[in-house]
């Protein structure tokens, strides 16, 4: 994933929205030519993810800044650690503040709440997946942040793998049907993509058997019909739990031997790691 070429648009589509025509309370009371110093402090404990964002974002609003860094991207944190100093002229400097700020923040929040899920099944094979369920237009960011925390990530979009879920297949007519017109399609259009499928029930379990798919997600399954689950489909699919696992429930789904398990609170429902960007002398 080369983040210099997913991120380019969007950072300058963060300058220009917290930009506008200037800062003017910057330009008010600063002389153009004042340069300092400031330093990236951690102020809860945490995983730091953004280190690689804030060096882009200084470089497009600050070209002539100079970095010091302390602490790289995955570093496990706690308060009173420093992760960088950046000097420059200090205009530019309080221009990337709040940006760099809101990046780093959210996305240690997504890489922390990632290693709190990834941790507790670090001795088993079972990976903890993302979902899609992210921020419109901060996706790749927030994707990046889980891989940083110890995740790997699902697909990126609705592009670059077949996943058929409740609803495409209860459209097309069943699952058999669906699948069917995805392996026709994709012949058609000569794309090579993985097929997931989702299921519901082990009567749409022993349907899916019969299809060769690639991977399949069971959704909602207890503990017990997973581990039932597992054994039916060994050897034949990848395996995937998903649906309202926490934490607390985490490691039980993944002692049954399924390969990955999807959580979409990674994303969705995080609080920001509280960093901030201090002048200093």
């Amino acid at each position: 994933m080369n983040i210099n070429d997913l991120t380019d648009k969007l950072i300058d589509l963060a300058i220009a929205e917290d930009l506008g025509d200037g800062d003017h309370s910057a330009l008010a009371c600063i002389p153009a030519d004042k340069r300092g110093s400031a330093q990236l402090l951690v102020k809860q404990s945490g995983v730091l993810a953004g280190v690689e964002i804030a060096k882009l974002v200084f470089a497009k609003i600050a070209a002539d800044f100079e970095l010091e860094i302390f602490l790289q991207d995955g570093a496990r944190i706690s308060p009173g650690d420093v992760a960088f100093k950046v000097s420059g002229r200090v205009i530019p400097l309080l221009q990337a503040e709040r940006l760099v700020l809101n990046f780093m923040q959210r996305m240690s929040g997504i890489a922390t709440e990632t290693a709190r899920y990834a941790d507790i099944i670090a001795d088993l094979p079972t990976k903890i997946l993302d979902t899609r369920k992210t921020t419109p237009g901060l996706r790749l960011i927030e994707k990046y942040a889980v891989k940083i925390g110890g995740g790997e990530n699902h697909r990126i979009g609705l592009y670059d793998m077949v996943m058929l879920k409740d609803n495409h297949n209860d459209f097309a007519g069943g699952i058999t049907k669906a699948v069917k017109s995805v392996r026709k399609y994709l012949k058609d259009k000569n794309k090579d993509l993985k097929i997931e499928v989702e299921v519901r029930n082990f009567e749409e379990l022993n349907e899916v058997l019969h299809l060769d798919v690639d991977r399949i997600m069971l959704d909602n399954f207890t503990v017990e019909d997973t581990q039932k689950a597992v054994r039916l489909i060994a050897g034949r699919a990848e395996t995937e739990s998903s649906g309202g696992i926490t934490l607390d429930t985490l490691r039980a789904y993944a002692e049954c031997g399924v390969d990955y398990i999807s959580v979409g609170a990674l994303t969705h429902q995080i609080r920001s790691l509280d960093l901030s960007l201090k002048a200093f002398f």
